[in-house]
């Protein structure tokens, strides 16, 4: 197995607004759907598809994701914490846990989303972006959702563009080469969404579109509607 697929790293470093008052004590990843939480589903979908090492970062009550989820070992795989003082958002996150992450293609994904995605069918896709010469990307895109119907980017024989149709929602499951992100010095706030329109625009990013069970997890009604669901099923 590549690497590429031995590496990812979970989000977790928001401060969960809309999740708020379930947000004031208790850090977002934590919030539980039928018995386990958001990010162990995640942590479970990373480990059997053969990451080895997963990389969290966090900012509000981080210490708490430290003490509920330890060392990895209860799933086969080695966590590492990136501590924010204050959060610095994904493009920032991902420069200051860099020295955690190592070098080459990781995985990285939301540690708010909940999906039946089979990572390891990104081994294809982590082998052809490390071949590249030019850093590029692979997003993982899902229908629009009712709350954002005129989606992010447009999706076109595996090729993403930023005009066009059709277009499709990013799922918040990306493939990243840490290159891209060289010239970003720890502990600078910035967003992704540069660093997507830059590599679209330039021909870098591949695109899949993914139609299986996908939610981004955003507000008390959304969390419990799931957990209902989950518990039937």
């Amino acid at each position: 197995m590549t690497h590429a697929l031995k590496t990812a790293m979970i989000f977790a470093a928001g401060r969960g607004e809309r999740m708020r008052p379930l947000t004031d004590t208790c850090p977002k990843p934590l919030l539980e759907v039928a018995g386990k939480p958001l990010i162990v589903w995640q942590i479970e979908r990373l480990a059997a598809a053969g990451v080895e090492t997963i990389v969290i970062n966090h900012a509000w009550l981080g210490e708490q994701i430290e003490a509920a989820l330890g060392s990895g070992s209860r799933w086969g795989v080695e966590l590492r914490y990136s501590p924010e003082t204050e959060a610095l958002e994904t493009a920032g996150g991902i420069a200051q846990a860099r020295h955690l992450i190592g070098s080459g293609v990781f995985i990285a994904v939301s540690g708010d989303v909940f999906c039946d995605f089979d990572y390891s069918t990104l081994r294809d896709h982590a082998e052809a972006l490390k071949a590249r010469v030019e850093p590029g990307m692979h997003l993982v895109m899902v229908p629009n959702p009712p709350f954002h119907p005129k989606g992010d980017f447009a999706l076109r024989d595996g090729v993403l563009a930023l005009d066009g149709e059709p277009r499709y929602t990013f799922g918040n499951i990306g493939l990243y080469d840490t290159r891209m992100f060289r010239d970003l010095a720890p502990g600078t706030r910035r967003a992704l969404t540069p660093y997507y329109r830059e590599t679209i625009a330039a021909g870098r990013a591949s695109g899949e579109r993914y139609e299986g069970r996908w939610e981004n997890v955003g507000t008390p009604a959304q969390l419990h509607a799931l957990d209902d669901e989950l518990r039937t099923r």
